[in-house]
This record gives structure tokens, sequence and C-alpha cells, in this order.
């Protein structure tokens, strides 16, 4: 070649793809042979249930790992706990960022959590994907441009639930439960706007609970009391589990209508008791590990076989692990399709480059779908009915459009 390369500050540089090296600029993280990637979970706490979803995704960069990596490149995966406390969260990404260096964070989990550090991750451009939580915030690209989520939407699913309500009880007293924070309110809100001004007329009464709160039986109680026969629950698997059990003793049987990231059997139901959960309605968007529709499902034996050879010590009947199988599959493809291009700023043109994309152990139909204006891949979803045993799926595949 005979001329010496000088880079200078700032300057990407993209190598011949076949030496395995990433561009020169803007691209922290990444070697010629590993990518690190951050994460932060509640290993602990209230919200400990999901830490399957942490650990789930640790077995999937092994499984990565030990099958080459991603373009050559290993993937070191460091996984915090930050306990569902937003100040941790905040000391957690920091030390992500400032002093490991990684080159993103992925599947970061909780609403409260994510909020924390909404801002800053967007300040210092540091690609904050696929989190964990379906607040509607998370697809802003126009003032957020580093966040991006991953799941059906909160507001959307709450819109379902508000059509559910109209459609089948429109002349019921609904009562409500949800999360004193961004998480519980952002399913209100889709409630609502579903509602219109039948749900002044029809909610009777309204009961918060913050995550730190020891239990909810003084609110269900309340709500109760309120006459309601329809009850709207929007709570972490913890208190989904405490109300069930209390309304179970005091003798409440309305029509209950949970939300999504709490009607999970491993988590909610069994602990409750699966009889006291039966009628429970809610909505899915991934295949249920227990439903023996996916007993010889391609996609489900391969999830089968990842747990028994990199998660052994997961249950393989918890939905957490087939959720966090799933979303691991949409940023190893994005990684793939960066290519030796993994500036941050690629890693996120590629995340919101996805058209009809299959994400591993979605229901039947339902794709990833993103753009640059377009940072919720998924959106569709179906709604369910516990029977004792299983979410059995009813009614159409709705969409965000739909639901509106």
């Amino acid at each position: 070649m005979g001329k010496t390369l000088k880079l200078t500050s700032g300057m990407a540089v993209a190598f011949v793809a076949g030496m395995g090296v990433a561009v020169a600029g803007n691209a922290p993280g990444v070697t010629d042979t590993e990518i690190k990637i951050g994460n932060t979970n509640p290993y602990s706490g209230p919200a400990s249930v999901y830490s399957t979803i942490g650990k789930s995704i640790g077995a999937c960069w092994k499984q990565v790992n030990a099958e080459g990596g991603i373009n050559g490149r290993k993937i070191k995966w460091i996984s915090y706990d930050d306990g569902y406390s937003p100040p941790k969260t905040k000391e957690q990404i920091r030390r992500l960022v400032e002093k490991d260096k990684v080159a993103l964070t992925f599947q970061t989990l909780g609403t409260p959590t994510n909020s924390a550090v909404h801002k800053y991750m967007n300040k210092k451009k540091v690609p904050h994907l696929f989190v964990a939580t379906g607040a509607t915030k998370w697809g802003q690209p126009k003032k957020f441009p580093w966040t991006m989520g991953f799941q059906p939407n909160y507001q959307t699913i709450g819109r379902i639930f508000g059509n559910y309500i109209l459609q089948n009880h429109p002349n019921s007293k609904v009562a409500v439960l949800y999360q004193n924070d961004d998480y519980g309110k952002d399913y209100v809100i889709g409630v609502k706007d579903a509602m219109g001004d039948k749900y002044a007329k029809q909610v009777v009464k309204e009961e918060t609970y913050e995550v730190t709160d020891p239990t909810v039986a003084s609110q269900i109680i309340s709500l109760k009391n309120s006459g309601a026969d329809v009850m709207v629950n929007i709570s972490i698997p913890k208190f989904a589990a405490q109300a069930i059990k209390k309304m179970d003793a005091i003798g409440w049987k309305p029509v209950h209508l949970l939300n999504d990231v709490a009607a999970t059997i491993k988590s909610t139901f069994a602990p409750a008791g699966l009889e006291k959960s039966k009628g429970i309605i809610s909505v899915t968007y991934l295949k249920d590990p227990n439903d023996p529709e996916w007993k010889n499902d391609p996609e489900m034996n391969a999830w089968r076989a990842f747990m028994k050879k990199y998660y052994p010590k997961g249950d393989a009947a918890n939905a957490f692990n087939v959720y966090g199988w799933s979303v691991c599959s949409l940023m190893i493809d994005t990684l793939k399709r960066a290519g030796n291009d993994l500036s941050r700023e690629n890693i996120m043109k590629q995340a919101a480059s996805f058209k009809k994309f299959r994400v591993r152990g979605l229901l039947p139909g339902i794709m990833a779908n993103t753009g640059p204006a377009d940072f919720y891949p998924v959106e569709q979803m179906q709604m369910t009915r516990f029977d004792g045993k299983g979410n059995v799926r009813f009614g159409p595949t709705i969409s965000a459009e739909t639901s509106k």
C-alpha cells in the first residue's frame, strides 16, 4: 500500500470486514474480539421475580459465544442488580457507561428505573435498547433518539382493556388498582383514552400502591366496598398475587382484567393459587411454554433445548424465560446487521431498520417493525383468559392501530 494511514480525532475508519476490526470512531466497548453490553435488573427487591429475565438473557449470550459470537466477536454481558430502585439504577448505569465503558445497554428493566436514566443515556448518546418496559415514552425518536422499547406499549394495552369493558360490560361499575408511578399511570391513560367520558361514569373507585408498600390488602377491601363488578388491576407480580389472594379471602369475584407483565402462571397465578386465579383476563404476544399448542413447535423446541443446555437452573414453565430468549434474538440480529461498523450511531440505525422481522418466541403472525420514526418494535397482541391451567387465547390479533 505504501502509505501510513493517520486517524484524526472523531474520524470513523471502516476496515475490511474480513479483518474483524470495528470502526475507529465512537465504538467504545468494542474490540476486534469483544462487544460489551450492559444491563440492570432487579435481582433483589419487590420486582425480583423478573430476575430470571436477566439470567435467561445471560444464558442467551453464553450460547452466542459458544457458537462463535457475532461476526467473530464474543459478547461480554455485564448485568448489575438495581433492586427496582431508581437511585440504584442511576448508580449502576453510570458505572456501566463511565467505568465499564459498555457499547450499549440492553433490556434494562422497569419503567421507574429506566425513567431515572432516560435523559442521561440520551445525553451521553449511548444506545438504550429494547428496554424491558412497555411505557409509551420509549417511542420518542425525535426527543430521545437513543432509547427504544420492545414490547407492546402500556397505553395500547390500557385501550384494549377499556374497549373490552365498553363492548362486554357497558353497564358495569369499574374499580382500578395501579402502581403509583409512570408504569401504572401509562396503562390508566390508555383505559381513559378508550372509555372517554364513560370512564368517569363507570369507574367508581381508584386505588394506588407504592412499590415499597408491604401489601395491597387495604386497597382491595376499599375497591370491593365500592360495589364494583369489574376490576382493572395494573400491578407487578408481587402485588398482583396479593390482590388475587385478598379478593378470594373476602369473597369478591369481579371480572378481573390484569395487565400483561403480571399475568404469568409461575410468577403470579401459582403463588396466588391457580384456582383463585381462574377467569383472569389479560393480553399476550408471546408463546406460553405451558400451552400444549406449542408442544411440538420448532421454535419452542429450540427454546427448550436452549434452557436445558444453557440455563438448566431456569424454570422451563416460566414465560419470562421465553421473553428473555425472544428479545435476545432481536439484539443479536441488530448487531449482525451492524457488521463491523459498531459505532453507536450505526447500532441505533440498525435497530431502527427492521421490517417484518420474525422474533423467535412471538405468537404466529406477529412481527417486529421499526423505522427512524417508529421505536415500537412489537405492536400486536391477543387477549387471554386463565382457565386454571393456562392462558387461553381468544379473539383476533389486535394491533396498536386497531386498539384505538
